[in-house]
């Protein structure tokens, strides 16, 4: 192979491999208002994510499964949002502090 086709497949290889989004990480605190277990869905009223967004009220897949079948409705919670692009987020590292 030659020194030119080796350039030329080096390019190649490294334009086919796409663009990876990197994730960012939240800490988050908040009350479980609704699970949907049947898309690992957990509603949560949550207070200000501080570098992400104001306080609300929204569903969060949680993942992975372990993390989702810790929660019950009612249980205040500590966990990590994770946002990846624009439109991609889940919670996960969830800790049950208490009771609402």
């Amino acid at each position: 192979m030659t020194r030119r086709s080796c350039v030329l497949l080096g390019a190649f290889a490294l334009a086919s491999c796409g663009h990876k989004e990197e994730s960012k990480r939240y800490p988050m605190e908040g009350v479980v208002v609704g699970l949907d277990p049947s898309s690992k869905l957990a509603t949560i009223k949550h207070g200000a994510i501080k570098g992400w967004m104001g306080a609300m009220t929204m569903e969060y897949p949680v993942k992975p499964d372990s993390e989702f079948n810790k929660l019950q409705v009612g249980d205040k919670i500590q966990a990590t949002a994770v946002v990846v692009g624009d439109l991609q987020y889940y919670v996960t590292d969830v800790k049950v502090t208490g009771k609402q």
